[in-house]
């Protein structure tokens, strides 16, 4: 009996084996460009989450296939058409920026497949989308929360906005910011605009420097933000300066040097402060691989982006079933994430945390945790 009972067991192990297939997932990131400080930071995520989980509970292999959108709308159209209908993946992750994600929300809509953006922060990305999902907070919520903080915990009460008036995402964020600042007893007195790719900020800096405010938040993306930084470091300017998580990266510190300094940003993620067991985890695995447990943002939603696709997928009896999978990821509550607790909304909205960080010496320091 026992001979029979070790060879039916075989049997049925080699079987599984056999059935066991291979899952992809298509991920889209800018790993080249002007913002691959993103693209980079988030892969590293991914891949490391990969690595911790690379199999879903049925014994299927999860097989990341990555394409760099190089941070271009058209590069990220072609990439998504390619990775659906060449590949056939299972479901995509991407992209960064709101512009980029837009057109993956285009595609994965279109092709009936689910998506996770890891880092697209404006309101009403998916208000229209229905398969597609994030799991970092909206700009509404990274706002407002860090308006009140400014005006309340900072007691600075009197702000100049610059606004990337190129992009979604500024233009949203300092929407936001304007009306909480007011709201908790700021006075705005003034909003300056750029472009990206703007590099001359002579004019700006300048005018900053003739309304003297106690803060300038400029909630845009690293490039620019830490030009205008240098430039007014330039002429002694030593008002306040903030932004939103467009400038969470070490790239962001390496470009404005010392005048990042006392700089203030809003963020999904500090790994002094790791918020769940899986933070743990995950920052024990990295600073292991990476020998550093110095952790980006981007790099924690990357991770939450494939944990919470590859959580989806155990819910369905096939993994491969598109429909069940958007529904599990809108579903989701209470989901212990990297950078925290993920509740996805009917929209594919997160309801989650935001942190706020101070540049302290070329670091960014942990200073405090918003809740929803």
């Amino acid at each position: 009996m026992k001979k029979i009972s070790l060879i039916t067991s075989i049997a049925l192990l080699a079987a599984s084996s056999l059935m066991a297939k291979e899952v992809k997932v298509g991920v889209i990131m800018p790993i080249t460009g002007a913002v691959a400080a993103y693209g980079q930071t988030a892969w590293a995520g991914i891949e490391m989450a990969n690595k911790l989980e690379p199999t879903l509970k049925n014994g299927d292999t999860v097989k990341l296939v990555l394409v760099d959108n190089k941070g271009d709308k058209v590069e990220t159209t072609t990439a998504a058409t390619r990775l659906v209908t060449d590949d056939k993946v299972a479901g995509l992750i991407g992209a960064m920026i709101t512009g980029n994600t837009q057109q993956v929300l285009q595609i994965a809509d279109e092709k009936k497949v689910p998506m996770i953006a890891p880092a697209a922060t404006a309101d009403k990305l998916l208000d229209r989308a229905k398969y597609g999902a994030r799991v970092t907070f909206m700009d509404s919520f990274q706002g407002t929360s860090f308006a009140t903080y400014a005006a309340k915990s900072l007691n600075l009460k009197t702000a100049v906005v610059v606004v990337d008036q190129s992009t979604s995402y500024s233009i949203g964020l300092a929407k936001a910011f304007k009306k909480q600042y007011e709201k908790d007893g700021g006075k705005i007195l003034k909003e300056l605009k750029i472009s990206s790719g703007d590099k001359d900020f002579k004019a700006i800096v300048s005018q900053i420097g003739s309304l003297n405010p106690s803060l300038v938040y400029m909630p845009f993306y690293h490039p620019e933000a830490a030009l205008i930084v240098r430039q007014a470091k330039q002429i002694g300017l030593n008002t306040q300066f903030a932004s939103g998580d467009g400038v969470s990266n070490d790239t962001f510190i390496e470009l404005a040097g010392d005048a990042a300094n006392g700089y203030f940003y809003t963020d999904a993620f500090d790994s002094t402060n790791p918020p769940t067991a899986k933070s743990k985890e995950f920052v024990a695995a990295y600073a292991k691989e990476k020998n550093s447990s110095d952790i980006p943002g981007f790099t924690a939603l990357g991770a939450d982006s494939y944990f919470l696709m590859i959580d989806a997928m155990n819910r369905c009896e096939n993994p491969e079933d598109k429909e069940c999978v958007n529904k599990q990821i809108k579903s989701t509550k209470n989901f212990e994430g990297v950078s925290g607790i993920i509740n996805i909304d009917p929209k594919g909205n997160a309801v989650r945390s935001v942190v706020i960080k101070e540049i302290k010496d070329g670091k960014a320091v942990y200073k405090d945790t918003v809740n929803p």
